[in-house]
């Protein structure tokens, strides 16, 4: 069994298994904050990247572990995979901590999924999800270009969803951590950020183009119109 199934499978049963905990001892015994970190709580590191806050954001999360973690596993291996996955988290939540207040707690696998998807992007951009019906590459760039946007501005482009629950600074650095990795281990990573970066370019073109084919932004906003 691919190891990937297993991080699936137990970030499923550690989630049902804490949604029928006392919330008390789930913010201090599951859930990593800095708070917990001080006290000596450090098994959090690992505990919060398999517990996940309700069923939407389970479900979202190991959708996207499903597809990247497969891709990346094939390529890498069972032992590489593992350190990328942890690697990711764990770097993610410490220096997620300077961003937030020391009893703000972060729970989930969303930023050790960005450090897969940042691999993937680099190392097999053109790998096609019938999941998502779009090659690896672009869905991952594109979820780091959402990311990036609402951290730097959550109203700069309005209608993307923004959730301040959601630690999006995070996902950015566990993107930003899988990125030498994606590097090491392609020897053509040049080329594949280009193509990258060319199939985003193609994808806002059609935004853009059906914005003003259908007179809804490329956010879902419908176009103001004049008489």
């Amino acid at each position: 069994m691919r190891v990937n199934y297993l991080l699936i499978l137990g970030c499923v049963a550690a989630s049902l298994w804490a949604w029928n905990q006392d919330p008390a001892f789930v913010d201090q015994n599951l859930v990593f904050s800095q708070n917990n970190l001080l006290a000596g709580r450090a098994w959090t590191l690992v505990t919060a990247l398999f517990v996940h806050a309700n069923t939407v954001h389970l479900f979202g999360n190991m959708l996207f572990l499903f597809v990247f973690g497969n891709t990346l596993e094939k390529m890498i291996g069972r032992n590489n995979h593992l350190i990328v996955f942890f690697l990711g988290g764990f770097t993610a939540f410490l220096l997620s901590m300077p961003f937030f207040s020391p009893d703000t707690g972060m729970l989930g696998a969303s930023a050790a999924i960005f450090t897969l998807a940042a691999c993937v992007m680099l190392m097999k951009p053109l790998k096609f999800s019938w999941l998502f019906l779009a090659p690896q590459g672009l869905v991952a760039i594109i979820y780091f270009v959402y990311n990036a946007v609402l951290v730097t501005d959550p109203a700069l482009i309005q209608g993307l969803g923004y959730d301040p629950s959601i630690a999006y600074i995070a996902h950015i650095i566990g993107f930003t951590v899988g990125v030498p990795l994606g590097i090491g281990w392609s020897q053509h990573w040049k080329k594949n950020l280009l193509i990258t970066l060319g199939l985003l370019g193609i994808y806002l073109g059609i935004l853009v183009i059906a914005s003003f084919l259908f007179g809804v932004s490329p956010v879902g906003v419908p176009l103001a119109r004049t008489a």
